[in-house]
């Protein structure tokens, strides 16, 4: 499988928003509600802001498979020397397949160049896809971030972060 991890054009909105959302949803199947899952989905992976967010850079890199989006990472320097993996999503027919660390491998040497000591991440409680790919690259939990959706429903996210090697 001959993956390419470049930046995202805003060409791949389409793609991009539709892995996020599927992504997402899957994080959140049976934890939160389809009315907040659609809503929370229309709010941040309409093609819109993606674009917007394309264009601003929060998407930072996407793996394409025979120039299909079959990957995308986002982040940004969240403070001084402090790196954050927004988010991480891989088209869920090829997950498994090394792309989701290639995508990490990309924003980490970005965000080293911008000097980042360290990188954080958060994960939705329970999520048995991700907890254990940040905790096989390091990423150690620190706590637990508990907010109150707008449907009144609570969405518990686990903070981990990593020291990235200079």
């Amino acid at each position: 499988m001959n993956i390419t991890i470049t930046k995202p054009e805003t060409k791949h909105t389409k793609a991009i928003a539709k892995i996020c959302a599927t992504g997402w949803r899957q994080t959140v199947e049976g934890v939160l509600s389809e009315n907040y899952q659609i809503e929370n989905v229309h709010f941040w992976y309409n093609e819109n802001k993606v674009y917007h967010d394309i264009k601003a850079g929060t998407y930072s890199h996407i793996a394409l498979l025979h120039d299909e989006v079959v990957g995308v990472i986002g982040g940004g320097m969240t403070g001084e020397n402090v790196g954050e993996i927004f988010v991480l999503y891989v088209d869920e027919t090829l997950r498994y397949k090394g792309i989701g660390r290639l995508l990490l491998e990309a924003l980490t040497k970005q965000q080293l160049e911008s000097d980042a000591t360290e990188q954080w991440v958060s994960v939705q409680e329970g999520n048995m896809r991700g907890i254990p790919f940040y905790e096989a690259r390091g990423f150690v939990f620190q706590g637990k971030k508990t907010t109150v959706t707008e449907t009144g429903e609570k969405q518990t996210s686990l903070r981990y972060n990593r020291q990235l090697a200079e």
